[in-house]
Formats: C-alpha cells, sequence, structure tokens
C-alpha cells in the first residue's frame, strides 16, 4: 500500500517540476514561491520533526538545532568556497576582450551548488518515502495522514529541485534528471521499509543539518535573485503564499 500511495508523490513532484519549468517567463515569480516553499518547508515541517526524533541534548542545546545550524553554516561554507574559485575564474575571463554581454555583473553561477542541493532534496524526498512506509506499519489511519503530507507536499519538492538544479547554471537535461531522480525517491524509500527500518534519531538528525542548509540556499540565494531585477509586491505574495501552502498543508496532516 505504502509503495501504491507513493506513486501518488512521483506524479505530484514530477507535476511540480513541470510548473517551475513552464513558467520561466515569470522566473521572479517563480523563484519568490520557491523561497517561501522552502521556508515554509524548513521552519513548518523539517525543524519541528526534527527536534521530535533527533533525541536528547548535546552540551546543553538541543541536537537538531545544532545541527540545523551546522547544515546553515556548511551550505554558506560551500557556496563561498566556490564563489571565491569563480572570482578567480572570473578574473581570469576579465582580460577576455569577448567576455562581455547581457552577464555582466552579475554573479558567476556553479552549477555544483546546484546539483548538490538538488541532491539534498532527493535524499529528502527519500526520506519521505521512509517515512511514509513507516506510518502504514504502524496502522493504516497513520500511513493516510502521513500519505497526504507527502503527496502534497512533493509538488513543492519538484518545483523547488527544477529551480534550484536550473538556478545555477545547469542545462535543462540536468534539471530533469535530477527532478527524475527526486520523484523516484520516495517510491525507492517506501518500498526499502519491507527491509529495514530508519533509526528515529538518525532521521531527525538529517531533517535538522538539511534543514539548515535548505534555509541558507531560501534566504542567501533564492530570494534575493528574485528581487534582483523585480522587486515587485507580487513576487512578495508569491513568497507569502508558499509560506502558507505549507501552513496548509501541514495543517491538514493533522
Amino acid at each position: 500500500m505504502a509503495v501504491f500511495v507513493a506513486l501518488g508523490a512521483f506524479f505530484m513532484t514530477l507535476f511540480g517540476g513541470w510548473t517551475a519549468q513552464r513558467v520561466t517567463d515569470r522566473r521572479h515569480l517563480v523563484l519568490g514561491l520557491a523561497g517561501g516553499l522552502m521556508l515554509g518547508v524548513v521552519g513548518l515541517e523539517l525543524l519541528p520533526e526534527a527536534m521530535e526524533a533527533a533525541g536528547e541534548d548535546f552540551l546543553g542545546v538541543h541536537r537538531a538545532l545544532l545541527l540545523f545550524v551546522g547544515g546553515f553554516l556548511f551550505a554558506h561554507v560551500v557556496e563561498r568556497l566556490l564563489a571565491v574559485r569563480r572570482a578567480a575564474h572570473g578574473a581570469a575571463d576579465a582580460d577576455d576582450p569577448h567576455h562581455h554581454g547581457r552577464d555582466a555583473g552579475r554573479p558567476e553561477r556553479a552549477p555544483e551548488v546546484g546539483l548538490t542541493a538538488a541532491s539534498a532534496m532527493v535524499l529528502h524526498s527519500l526520506m519521505d518515502g521512509i517515512a511514509l512506509g513507516a506510518a502504514f506499519q504502524v496502522g493504516g489511519g497513520m500511513g493516510a495522514t502521513v500519505a497526504l503530507a507527502v503527496i502534497t507536499h512533493d509538488f513543492a519538492d519538484g518545483f523547488n529541485t527544477y529551480t534550484l538544479t536550473s538556478l545555477y547554471g545547469n542545462d535543462r537535461r540536468r534539471a530533469f534528471a535530477m527532478l527524475f531522480a527526486d520523484a523516484v525517491a520516495p517510491v525507492v524509500g517506501a518500498a526499502s521499509t519491507l527491509l529495514f527500518t530508519l533509526p528515529e534519531e538518525l532521521l531527525g538528525s538529517y531533517l535538522g543539518f538539511f534543514g539548515g542548509a535548505l534555509l541558507y540556499l531560501a534566504a542567501a540565494e533564492i530570494l534575493p535573485e528574485a528581487h534582483h531585477e523585480h522587486p515587485a509586491l507580487s513576487t512578495l505574495l508569491c513568497t507569502v503564499g508558499g509560506v502558507g501552502f505549507i501552513w496548509l498543508v501541514v495543517a491538514l496532516a493533522g
């Protein structure tokens, strides 16, 4: 049953990525919505789940919060290291008289960042599938509740996976490849619960770390890019709407 329900998550993820790809003419609105969805997922879903599952405090601080900050710092350090490397490459390109055009003055994109972020989304979707399978092991009512949450927010996962991959300069082929991997992940995760169960504390620790990294990408990369050329009220409303959508999903999931 869990694997069958996970197929719904598969199609919902693809639909989310397809939506992100189709509205390229309103890119600032897409990025504003993606930032809101990511903020909502982190603050209203991932972090509460991580704090509940991650276990005891470590040196006076909740383990999930430590990993949350660690994930944020990890994403910041990786992005800065890649930025330094790109800056050095850009300095070399500056001596090239042919290096000019519409992208002049704009920051260089690091495809590795997009692929790493999208890979984290795939891992998150895998964990969604495992949670779905475990919930059905507990009982049908619990399984139905988790299924509602997983299928609904996988639209946001697909949307964000495609957006993150393409935002950092990856071509459409790579973006669709990561989207497909994200769609397959919950099915694989649900099927894996027939063989094993992930320890709760390990799952909570992962969610905390991933939440911190995702928040960094939303706050430091996605939302600033959304307002770079279009600081419009409509972009801000899309961000607020994204948070509200995740809040509704969490409320419906009980």
